[in-house]
């Protein structure tokens, strides 16, 4: 009995590793996925969910992207408030690809990371540079939190 619970144990473990390193690697900017058919298939999610979506353009290369993400994974508040509200879409924007087909739709990016709010049409409702929401080295948890709620589906 004691070790079919090990066994248990170990495999769980193993099985919640696998989950948690999948998480990440979807959090990735890659260069490698469809971002035409990441947009497509999240206004479809958003329309059934009622949210909208939030394109996040930029890279791994990109040290302000990397600021962002851990700053809004280390808040629970802003991370809840983000995903309870859109539905969030990595687009690469690197060397190995640019993204240019599906980037030329929308209105021209200035600086890495970078918004775009969808209604669950698809419809750009605002473009977003993020260096509006930094505070010194990192971002603010007001002007996040803000402009989340300024632009989340209002009941």
């Amino acid at each position: 009995m004691k070790r079919i619970i090990e066994f248990a144990m170990v495999s769980f473990l193993l099985l919640s590793f696998a989950l948690t390193a999948q998480i990440k690697e979807r959090e990735k900017f890659d260069p490698l996925r469809n971002a035409a058919k990441d947009i497509e298939n999240s206004i479809l999610q958003a329309a059934k969910e009622n949210k909208r979506v939030l394109l996040d353009v930029g890279g791994e290369w990109c040290i302000w992207c990397h600021r962002l993400d851990e700053f809004i994974l280390a808040d629970k508040e802003i991370d809840s408030t983000l995903h309870a509200n859109f539905i969030v879409v990595k687009i690469n924007y690197s060397k190995e690809n640019k993204n240019e087909t599906v980037l030329s739709k929308y209105p021209k990016v200035a600086g890495y990371p970078h918004f775009f709010v969808l209604e669950k049409n698809g419809k750009v409702l605002i473009s977003k540079n993020t260096g509006e929401l930094e505070a010194e080295k990192s971002y603010s948890k007001e002007k996040l939190l803000s402009f989340f709620n300024e632009w989340k589906v209002k009941d």
